[in-house]
């Protein structure tokens, strides 16, 4: 086994013998076709298939041991038939405060289900409910409109009703789109009179060119923005506007013999100083990103997120936002809360973004990410492989997060994050986790 003496503090979770947290594919099969989803993407390699009695069972030495059990993948948990068996199996071996829950579209929920899994133990469930206008839902959800959210939400009161002393927690989930984010304020408000306990808010990923037009933030971070706007005001007391600077100046004066205008070169030059300073600082700086932000929309999401908020504190609901502005400092809830994701069949994953093979977009360019398996249950014990040399060490090198940052780099994509076998990155790093819209606060999920 690795020796893992130098781990950080703060990752204790990670460096278990055991995972605390276990996020298990029931199903890869979903009975909705979501413009948004990861199934829906190019190139994406999401075999269907569904979670069966042995490899179930080979989870169970880690329950004993488990914070928590997010019983779903890429699919529709409520399509397993055994779901509501294994929720109860998974409940008399965990820790009496471990929770088990799922995300899910609800269609499916009825009342005789969803007291079924409220009686069988579950503790929390999730829906997803992407805006409170008809049109607009069923454009985001594809095959399935208001009224089943209406009866899903329903049927969990009666559930929680039939059994009041029951732990269940319902909340849904949001992801902000340009063409559902005017209706997040009153969607807090609606599923909190429905029996909301909380509600969890998302940026979206795009998988297609087209959807990177729905997105509402830049993937410039914090640290990059703060630089370019100090910057900004020192132009701008010289009365230079950063906005002339011309990245195609010297082959257009160089090689074209094309004049130039002497403010254009003033600014090219002391945003060549800014350059320096970030390198100095050691801040990644991707000019021609940091120049097209749209701060109006960062202004508009920062004053929708602070409605929803004091909406959520009027009516009494834990709401938990995404950032807009992404972070600099990078955390990974899934590594360092010591996390393993579960395939449908069989495989071991760290975390979220390396579960399954898909190309998603990061800015203009595509990014191929292809899944990190550390081994298969039908082949090694869980905690073997939770133990084996390989996890360790993949587990110390991300809770180090001493690796490059892809999304605010001027020449990505570059050759490494772009082969479709990914080596490493320009720090040299192994993990694939310079532009992880997980680690800087844009993406949120039920864990």
């Amino acid at each position: 086994m690795t020796e893992i003496l130098s781990a950080p503090t703060a990752a204790e979770a990670a460096f278990r013998p055991f995972p605390s947290k276990l996020f298990v594919e029931t199903t890869t099969h979903c009975n909705l076709r979501c413009p948004m989803c990861v199934k829906q993407a190019a190139d994406n390699r999401v075999d269907d298939g569904d979670l069966d009695v042995e490899t179930f069972a080979a989870l169970e030495p880690a329950f004993p041991h488990l914070e928590s059990l997010v019983l779903n993948g890429i699919g529709e948990p409520l399509l397993h038939p055994l779901l509501p068996q294994w929720v109860r199996r998974a409940r008399q071996l965990m820790p009496e405060p471990g929770w088990i829950g799922f995300q899910t579209n609800g269609l499916l929920l009825d009342r005789p289900l969803a007291r079924e899994l409220v009686n069988a133990g579950l503790d929390r469930i999730c829906l997803s409910v992407d805006g409170i206008h008809p049109e607009t839902f069923s454009k985001v959800r594809q095959g399935e409109n208001l009224g089943d959210m209406e009866r899903a939400f329903a049927v969990l009161a009666d559930a929680r009703h039939a059994f009041p002393h029951a732990r269940l927690r319902v909340g849904a989930e949001f992801v902000t789109l340009r063409d559902n984010l005017l209706q997040l304020p009153e969607t807090v408000r609606w599923v909190a009179e429905r029996g909301a306990d909380f509600l969890i808010v998302s940026q979206a990923l795009p998988y297609g060119p087209e959807q990177t037009r729905q997105t509402t933030y830049n993937n410039a971070n914090a640290a990059a923005v703060e630089l370019f706007e100090e910057w900004k005001h020192k132009l701008a007391a010289q009365n230079l506007d950063i906005h002339l600077y011309d990245y195609m100046a010297w082959e257009k004066q160089r090689l074209l013999k094309q004049p130039i205008d002497p403010h254009t070169l003033e600014v090219n030059a002391l945003v060549n100083k800014m350059r320096t300073e970030a390198n100095r600082r050691g801040i990644f700086v991707d000019v021609k990103q940091l120049l097209g932000r749209d701060t109006a929309m960062q202004a508009r999401m920062e004053d929708l997120y602070r409605q929803a908020q004091q909406v959520a504190d009027q009516v009494g609901i834990e709401l938990k936002l995404p950032v807009t502005v992404p972070r600099t400092e990078r955390k990974c809830d899934f590594v360092t809360g010591g996390s393993a994701f579960i395939s449908w069949y069989g495989g071991v994953h760290p975390c979220y973004q390396l579960w399954h093979h898909y190309r998603c977009y990061i800015n203009d360019w595509d990014r191929p990410v292809r899944a990190r398996e550390f081994g298969r249950l039908q082949d090694t014990p869980l905690l073997e492989i939770w133990n084996s040399d390989e996890f360790i060490r993949f587990r110390e090198n991300v809770c180090r997060f001493d690796y490059s940052y892809c999304t605010n780099c001027g020449v990505a994509p570059c050759d490494l994050i772009q082969k479709e076998d990914f080596d490493h990155d320009c720090f040299a790093g192994t993990e694939p986790c310079g532009s992880c819209q997980w680690a800087m606060g844009l993406l949120q999920c039920l864990q």
